[in-house]
């Protein structure tokens, strides 16, 4: 059994980790996050990961509030870059596997095909820019990695897009959403299954093919604006509700988002031999798991 820490457990994939894998005997998985253990303090990471004798990190803790991110950047950079470069250089030094979340936010947002792992990036907000230097600690510190960039990621705890639509379905007549965004929504369900997945094939002798240390991209499979997100959320609630689209400029934010964010998902589906859910379909199984637990 290997002992395995999952951070920022509170949060909306490190909460459908815990939902998914709470019954699994197979390992020892160690969920936390504060006052448990604070990724910021090199000293508490150190001692955690000697005293439980950590063989794998799956990080899902960050500063994910984006326009906040514009007002606070040195904590920002604090948990998404500097963290992240602590549990990288001890992981490598203790021969620990680091699956890391990263973001879309680390490209401008110009191109008008899906983004590939290697494209350049170019993030334009604090956010952005703090998850791209965690990435860059990662590989400076050249230990065994797996990066995983995601998008518009929602589920059934937690805030996220998908609830507050659903929220405002049921309170207000109409709601105005932003048509000329687009990217593909991510259903923390079906992130949190792959990366289950990763461990337990690095973990399987069994197993000879491995995934490669690397970047890899995951969305569910679609592309969609922030208005077709929500006329679908709408439609599926069944309220009466009318979405508008609306562009941009009607809701100024402080943090500039990308126009277009569609990732590339071949390099992990090839490695990984996956087929991945089309949004709509997972959105289907969000409205389920939400009427389920009422």
């Amino acid at each position: 059994m290997a002992n395995i820490l999952i951070t920022g457990s509170k949060g909306q994939l490190g909460s459908e980790l815990r939902e998914l894998l709470i019954a699994e005997k197979i390992h020892n998985y160690h969920f936390t996050d504060l006052p448990q253990l604070d990724i910021t303090n090199e000293g508490d990471v150190i001692k955690y990961l000697d005293t439980n004798q950590i063989e794998a990190i799956i990080n899902c803790a960050a500063y994910t509030a984006v326009d906040k991110a514009e007002d606070e950047p040195q904590t920002a950079n604090l948990v998404n870059g500097i963290a992240t470069g602590i549990l990288a250089r001890h992981s490598a030094k203790r021969g620990i596997l680091l699956i890391h979340i990263s973001t879309d936010y680390v490209f401008d947002g110009k191109a008008s095909v899906p983004y590939k792992e290697d494209n350049p990036t170019n993030p334009f907000s604090v956010y952005g820019k703090s998850k791209l230097e965690g990435e860059k600690e990662i590989i400076k510190a050249d230990g065994e990695h797996i990066i995983i960039r995601t998008s518009w990621l929602y589920s059934a705890f937690g805030s996220n897009f998908a609830k507050t639509i659903l929220r405002l379905s049921t309170e207000r007549e109409s709601i105005d959403v932003v048509f000329d965004q687009v990217g593909t929504p991510t259903y923390a369900t079906d992130l949190a299954k792959v990366i289950i997945l990763i461990v337990t094939q690095k973990f399987n002798p069994a197993v000879d093919q491995k995934l490669p240390a690397g970047i890899y991209h995951y969305a569910n499979e679609g592309v969609c604006s922030w208005y077709d997100f929500a006329t679908e959320i709408v439609k599926l609630s069944g309220n009466t509700c009318k979405v508008n689209p609306v562009t941009s400029d009607k809701f100024p934010t402080k943090a500039q988002r990308p126009q277009y964010s569609v990732l590339d998902k071949g390099k992990i589906k090839s490695h990984l031999g996956i087929e991945i859910p089309h949004w709509k379909e997972s959105l289907k199984d969000l409205f389920l798991k939400i009427y389920d637990n009422e």
